[in-house]
């Protein structure tokens, strides 16, 4: 399901009239946790991109680092689309196997799913016809619904008869997605 619904923005945005960008985030995938975008106009000052982030790493050093974060995401651009500072909003959603920053010398790590909400700022400036630097933060809410277990036995820790509930204001994205334009 997930493939079908990439490959049918990949097709739409090839397909239209509009500049259509391919992206890499050069600072996370450095850190080995890859993040790619589709960038393609829908109006005079309007993109929408469409990003996954993944931590495809089942496990580093026996703990759980497993995540994948979808975002799609409305942009306006205050003066020419690509080129200048824009904002952005979205909506997106999350699925983890993962052990916090907060458990890290516990034998305890979360498997679940969520949704964030929130907003990017950015500047993008091209560096000729074909490529573009895209420099952003984000972040907004993150609501997570997850079960907590034990590394060791894989035994449910938290006592909970379905899914725990979290939700933090933070920021969850950001770095220097080089861009390659199609058409």
């Amino acid at each position: 399901m997930k493939k079908n619904f990439l490959l049918l923005i990949i097709l739409f945005s090839i397909q239209s009239q509009s500049q259509t960008y391919i992206k890499v985030n050069a600072l996370t995938t450095l850190l080995t946790v890859p993040n790619i975008g589709i960038e393609t106009s829908i109006g005079k000052k309007s993109t929408f991109q469409f990003d996954i982030l993944a931590s495809p790493w089942k496990s580093i050093n026996g703990k759980p680092k497993q995540f994948y974060t979808f975002i799609p995401e409305y942009r306006y651009h205050f003066h020419e689309k690509n080129n200048g500072f824009y904002v952005g909003a979205h909506i997106g959603a999350t699925l983890f196997n993962f052990q916090k920053w907060n458990y890290l010398n516990t034998d305890q790590y979360e498997k679940g799913f969520g949704y964030i909400m929130g907003a990017t700022i950015g500047y993008q400036t091209k560096i000729n016809d074909k490529f573009m630097l895209d420099v952003f933060l984000g972040g907004g809410n993150q609501q997570g619904f997850y079960k907590g277990y034990l590394i060791s036995s894989g035994e449910r820790y938290d006592g909970a008869e379905n899914y725990n509930k979290s939700g933090e204001w933070l920021p969850y994205r950001g770095g220097v997605m080089v861009s390659y334009k199609l058409n």
